[in-house]
């Protein structure tokens, strides 16, 4: 996981890339290889994918569904 810090700036850190994720699953939920094809156009490598859902399901801001498909949580309604 890219942290940012001195040597890496926010922009290119895993946080920054939480939204870009965040705001697709916000409008349909999406099994995890059609998400990938969408944000990997985006500087995302299968590692950094895969370290971002890592993050975002330990947050609580994803969960999967029956079935394997991601939906985004609203942390509103916790």
């Amino acid at each position: 996981m890219r942290l940012p810090s001195r040597v890496t700036p926010y922009r290119d850190s895993t946080f920054a890339k939480f939204p870009v994720v965040l705001s697709l699953l916000k409008d349909r939920d999406m099994y995890p290889q059609e998400l990938y094809r969408q944000v990997k156009g985006k500087n995302f490598g299968v590692a950094e994918f895969i370290e971002v859902m890592d993050c975002l399901f330990l947050l609580g801001r994803v969960e999967m569904l029956k079935g394997g498909v991601l939906r985004y949580v609203d942390g509103s309604q916790l």
